[in-house]
């Protein structure tokens, strides 16, 4: 069974965006990408937040970007090999290949796709993911924490509810960042 993975970037705070919606704090840093791009390879199904898919759809629809360097190129590559499903109640279209909308997270449906996926899933948006986490379908969480308190803004993980997790792994970079990952 293909797992559902959790994958965010979050201030040393635990937020993923501020109090103005940026997450301009995020620097760009060659190894971090690098690193993200290969744990994206792995996956054949990518679950997004509408606001998430518009921001990540730029890796398909913007050719400029992936010309930009070999790094950009590997991990637009490794992005428009996976399948996307757009969880929106307004999205009436996609701009991307092998994309479809659903207009609610349906907890059985996603059970079925881990059931019969090849690959792992991934799990993107702070509310779509909340939603996941509620309904137990996540397996493992990786965050990738960055060295700034950001003061306020979306929580990178889900409030109000507990979940334990277990440490599977971490790995520091030189950029200070921390990459954890959890088992659910």
């Amino acid at each position: 069974m293909a797992k559902l993975i959790y994958v965010t970037n979050v201030s040393l705070d635990g937020y993923i965006e501020d109090e103005r919606g940026v997450f301009a704090w995020l620097p760009p840093d060659d190894e971090v990408f690098a690193f993200t791009t290969n744990l994206v390879r792995s996956v054949g199904t990518f679950l997004y937040g509408r606001r998430l898919y518009e921001s990540m759809a730029v890796w398909e629809t913007d050719a400029a970007l992936a010309a930009q360097s070999d790094l950009m190129a590997d991990f637009a590559s490794a992005w428009q090999a996976a399948s996307k499903v757009v969880y929106s109640t307004t999205l009436a279209a996609v701009s991307t290949a092998d994309t479809r909308i659903e207009r609610r997270l349906d907890p059985a449906a996603v059970r079925e796709l881990k059931a019969t996926a090849s690959s792992d899933l991934t799990v993107g948006g702070a509310n779509l993911a909340t939603q996941a986490f509620q309904a137990g379908l996540v397996d493992e969480c990786h965050l990738f924490v960055w060295p700034v308190v950001v003061g306020g803004g979306k929580p990178g993980l889900p409030t109000g509810l507990r979940v334990d997790l277990e440490l599977l792994d971490e790995r520091r970079f030189r950029n200070g960042v921390v990459h954890l990952r959890y088992a659910s």
